[in-house]
């Protein structure tokens, strides 16, 4: 039986067949801001001092809740407040298809703002890669679920070539077989990429499992400062949260309460 997952998927791969041969890898090379940007690193940045860890998510669609924001909504303004208010890192969607994003997203968010940016999408070839270090992308993700552990290897060594971080992204334990040297970041997703419930057991069951030497961050679910404060005494440093902000009248406003509150907890 076909999963979301799996329609994503095949429609990434259509989608990299048709736009692979209009711009080609030496292109990117010579365009946007491949050479020309300094990269921001997300792990630094989670293992500063006082960061809060807070990774916060631009994206105006989801496949299992719709619509959040109107198409078109300027990434500006929400992510210039997560980049003034405390943002650890920020994470543009630019699937267009299932999440309502766009690559001018990330570059916009690229030119606004200073803090490190992951580019969020469904990674499967080198090419997405290096079109990401051109739009501006800090960070890649790339998702244990749609890729072999060789996959993972090769795509993160490729990534690591050209100066960028990894992400990557798991669920499960037999997933844990894709951590490689080459990942600078791990993600529990507490939302299960096939059926999109979200259980955030996930977390306190993976982290035991993970190489003490990456940098941990928990994925999805998150809609309160106790479950931070839960997840960082277990040694979660990094906390990607999207809907908790995207689904409010004013992302930017929600982003800053949380942040007031999770100072104060803090405190």
């Amino acid at each position: 039986m076909s999963t979301i997952l799996d329609t994503i998927i095949a429609h990434k791969r259509k989608e990299v067949e048709k736009y692979k041969p209009l711009s080609s890898v030496e292109r990117f090379e010579k365009e946007g801001f491949f050479w020309n940007f300094t990269v921001r690193s997300l792990k630094q940045s989670l293992l500063k001092e006082g960061s809060t860890g807070i990774i916060a998510e631009f994206k105006r669609k989801s496949p299992s809740k719709g619509w959040l924001k109107n198409q078109e909504l300027e990434a500006e303004v929400v992510v210039v407040p997560y980049d003034k208010l405390g943002a650890a890192g920020i994470s543009v969607l630019t699937d267009t298809e299932f999440f309502g994003g766009d690559l001018d997203d990330l570059i916009q968010t690229k030119i606004i703002t200073d803090t490190p940016i992951l580019r969020k999408d469904f990674i499967i070839d080198p090419w997405q890669i290096a079109e990401a270090k051109a739009f501006g992308a800090d960070v890649i993700l790339l998702i244990a679920a749609c890729l072999t552990p060789k996959e993972v290897k090769d795509l993160a060594a490729y990534t690591k070539s050209l100066g960028l971080e990894v992400l990557l992204e798991i669920h499960n334990e037999e997933e844990l077989g894709h951590i490689c040297d080459e990942v600078d970041l791990v993600g529990v997703n507490n939302r299960n990429l096939k059926t999109f419930e979200v259980n955030i057991e996930h977390s306190m069951e993976l982290i035991k499992k993970i190489p003490s030497d990456k940098v941990v961050i928990a994925e999805s679910g998150i809609s309160n400062v106790e479950t931070i404060v839960t997840l960082k005494r277990e040694g979660f440093k990094g906390f990607l949260i999207g809907e908790t902000f995207m689904k409010e009248p004013e992302p930017a406003v929600a982003f800053a309460n949380f942040v007031k509150l999770l100072n104060a907890t803090k405190a």
